[in-house]
């Protein structure tokens, strides 16, 4: 099992605990209560192999009135946890280098409710590891102190790290692999009335190795738009076989661009391939 390191803690240093298990402290836990959270404006998170995803998030905290949270050395935020709250097998974490943004809202005598933004970084290669990512994402709003003396001039350095979570908050957000799909027409050119073959592959994001492989037995549309035309029509579904494999055949009646479409599934994005142009004679 990989190890979770959730190091909220603002300073730049990884916490030497995770948010499995907080660490113990005698420091008595804030009441904090987050509400009204919303990732990626309630749309999936889509991602590929390589390349980092920022997704928005929105919330509402409300905190006691003589609680600072500076994001220096008190951190309140979301994040994402596959699993359960104390027993996470997959997070991902605000960008610490952008502290979350809020707006006061409301104020009480005890509380201070306050309107919050902050942007969730995924990393494929540091937080996708297999085909398990591919689900609905939990959210949890974290509140970490962290206080540490890395000064080891004296032969002595200390850390002070305290942490609580609460959830899970929210719908979550469905968190999917990127596809990728292609399209080839030919002959080019072609007689009209003649068979044109339209071949290509439907390859996803296999998070395990790195690479996109082929997604078999889904239904992808062939789509043709006419030379001057605005938008494309659907010809036929095609399911894709071996590696990802698309071909089927059509006849040739006027120049234009063919193309197929793939709508997603629950665990992969949609794609379109770029449309190829045949001219008909």
């Amino acid at each position: 099992m990989r190890k979770l390191a959730i190091g909220i803690g603002v300073s730049g240093a990884l916490a030497l605990t995770g948010l499995i298990a907080p660490a113990a402290s005698a420091t008595t836990s804030p009441d904090l209560v987050f509400s009204d959270v919303t990732v990626n404006h309630g749309k999936a998170i889509v991602a590929g192999t390589t390349g980092i995803v920022k997704a928005p998030v929105t919330y509402t905290l409300t905190r006691p009135s003589d609680l600072t949270i500076d994001y220096k050395k008190t951190f309140a935020g979301v994040v994402l946890y596959r699993g359960t709250l104390s027993r996470m097998q997959n997070t991902i974490e605000p960008d610490l280098l952008t502290a979350p943004q809020c707006a006061t809202t409301a104020t009480t005598a005890t509380t201070v409710t306050e309107s919050c933004t902050e942007t969730l970084v995924l990393d494929p290669s540091g937080n996708l590891f297999e085909a398990a990512d591919a689900t609905t994402w939990k959210a949890a709003g974290v509140y970490n102190r962290f206080d540490q003396d890395d000064d080891g001039s004296d032969g002595h350095i200390s850390l002070d790290y305290h942490s609580d979570l609460w959830g899970p908050l929210g719908s979550g957000v469905q968190i999917k692999r990127a596809a990728k799909l292609t399209a080839d027409a030919a002959p080019e050119p072609v007689k009209k009335g003649a068979t044109l073959t339209v071949t290509g592959k439907l390859t996803r994001a296999d998070w395990d190795s790195g690479r996109y492989t082929g997604y078999v037995s889904q239904k992808a549309t062939l789509q043709f738009r006419a030379k001057g035309a605005s938008g494309y029509t659907t010809l036929k579904s095609v399911t894709s076989g071996t590696g990802g494999a698309l071909k089927t055949t059509t006849k040739a009646t006027r120049d234009g661009y063919y193309r197929y479409v793939f709508a997603g599934t629950a665990t992969t994005g949609a794609a379109t391939a770029a449309g190829d142009y045949v001219d008909v004679r």
